[in-house]
């Protein structure tokens, strides 16, 4: 299997009982002039098509939080936002109480610990071993830098992974993190991690230059390590990264994903076959952007973990003081071209837009 049963029953179950019983206070909709109002222009339906209202807006939940303890970082990636939207609160943390009451409070089955680069946290071993005792699948994303220097704070579990951020071999990584030698400094941290009994997954974003004949030799470079699996998606073009050459149209993800259905089937690739078929056009999803919310040192990031209208003090005031019908492809234009798994992955979870084909498809690839 893809994850260990009692971990995939468990997600299952959470998202079938939410589904049936979604929590009332977070399915209030914003009321106009509030704080989270898209400031934005609403783009008219296209061909004059009635726009339909996201199937689960009224049945809103989290299934992953996006756990940011602090934004600092010891690289400055050309596709990153978070070190230049940011820059003014950088040298900020969270204090490991208040990372704990976020997963507390919004109670997502999953948390995915990022930043900036969460290794150089000074509690980071800590908020692992908090999370783990909360019964949360973790996902630590790193540049794979820190690994080797902190690994004897972590305890390896079937509910923990490196998730290490490669986006190509030698050359080219070094080249998309602005610094010689990351690449081979993740490996190594990447070695490490597994001589000690770790899991780990790599994640790896997609450019408009990126060749996707070399995103399969990095898997079949990794798998002497015996890495766990992979992670992909096309990268989304940040308003504070001014930088629009290395960002792709919807038309152009389609057209860098169309053969990778094959790599994906021989390399572990974690990502669900819907959303795999959501980047090369076969299938349509809305955005689900509530499925994976942001707390960070401004508290909850609004819509989601890449555009920023609005922070909120509490998780209920994200759920329901967000005008949700307000993003997404045709609604917002900065929505237009954004395919990133934490605002599709999600609506591809709970099944949306799926017939019963899409469901065999989804249960194969998850006993797999």
């Amino acid at each position: 299997m893809k994850f260990p049963l009692a971990m995939t029953a468990g997600l299952a179950g959470y998202i079938f009982r939410n589904k049936m019983r979604p929590r009332p206070e977070w399915q209030k909709n914003a009321k106009p002039g509030t704080d989270g109002t898209n400031p934005f222009r609403i783009l008219p339906p296209k061909n004059g098509e009635k726009r339909l209202p996201h199937p689960m807006i009224a049945k809103r939940f989290p299934i992953v939080l996006m756990l940011e303890p602090l934004h600092a970082c010891n690289l400055t990636c050309t596709g990153c936002g978070r070190i230049r939207e940011y820059e003014s609160t950088i040298t900020e943390r969270v204090p490991l109480e208040e990372c704990l009451a976020a997963v507390d409070e919004c109670g997502a089955p999953v948390v995915s610990i990022c930043g900036g680069e969460p290794m150089m946290y000074p509690q980071i071993g800590a908020l692992a071993s908090a999370i783990l005792e909360r019964n949360r699948t973790i996902y630590l994303c790193t540049n794979g830098m820190y690994i080797k220097k902190r690994l004897a704070e972590f305890q390896p579990d079937r509910r923990f992974y490196f998730n290490v951020h490669l986006d190509g071999m030698q050359k080219t990584h070094d080249m998309c993190v602005e610094r010689e030698g990351v690449f081979e400094e993740a490996v190594e941290g990447i070695r490490a991690a597994k001589a000690a009994g770790f899991q780990v997954c790599t994640n790896t974003t997609v450019y408009k230059q990126t060749d996707m004949a070399e995103v399969e030799e990095l898997f079949e470079y990794l798998k002497q390590f015996n890495v766990d699996g992979h992670q992909i998606a096309p990268a989304y073009g940040y308003s504070s990264v001014d930088d629009r050459e290395i960002f792709m149209t919807r038309d152009e993800v389609h057209l860098k994903f169309r053969d990778f259905a094959r790599v994906a089937e021989k390399y572990a690739v974690r990502q669900t076959p819907l959303y795999l078929e959501f980047l090369r056009g076969e299938h349509d999803f809305p955005c689900t952007a509530w499925g994976n919310p942001t707390y960070n040192v401004k508290g909850w990031k609004g819509p989601c973990y890449l555009i920023t209208d609005g922070h909120y003090k509490t998780f209920e005031g994200l759920m329901t003081q967000t005008p949700w019908e307000s993003y997404g492809p045709g609604n917002d234009p900065r929505c237009e071209h954004c395919m990133v798994h934490c605002g599709f992955e999600p609506s591809a979870a709970l099944g949306i837009n799926a017939g019963l084909a899409d469901n065999l498809k989804m249960l194969a690839w998850t006993l797999r």
